[in-house]
């Protein structure tokens, strides 16, 4: 049997400055990574979402971006919404029913 390979995690600033060393110091993103020691294909990955949104970028295991958060916040909140509508619409036609 095989050990498991553990996975190496890296953190927003370790992403953030490896990324920098590419774009600010117009070095190779392959260059960077074998010094490094991560895989080429990870830190152009890196490189794209930073480039997408430099603030949001890296958010972390379970951390939301602000757009993502917000979005998760108003689905909830619609869902609660829609559970107190439907509770009122079934005391409105049991009242309806039953007027005494």
């Amino acid at each position: 049997m095989h050990d498991p390979i553990e996975r190496r995690k890296f953190d927003k600033e370790f992403k953030k400055r490896a990324v920098r060393l590419v774009i600010d110091g117009g070095r190779p993103a392959t260059a960077v990574a074998r010094e490094l020691g991560i895989n080429a294909s990870m830190l152009h990955r890196w490189k794209r979402e930073y480039h997408q949104d430099r603030d949001g970028s890296f958010p972390g295991k379970g951390h939301l971006s602000e757009a993502d958060e917000e979005m998760r916040r108003l689905k909830k909140e619609n869902n609660e919404l829609k559970e107190e509508r439907d509770i009122l619409k079934k005391a409105v036609a049991f009242f309806a029913k039953h007027p005494d």
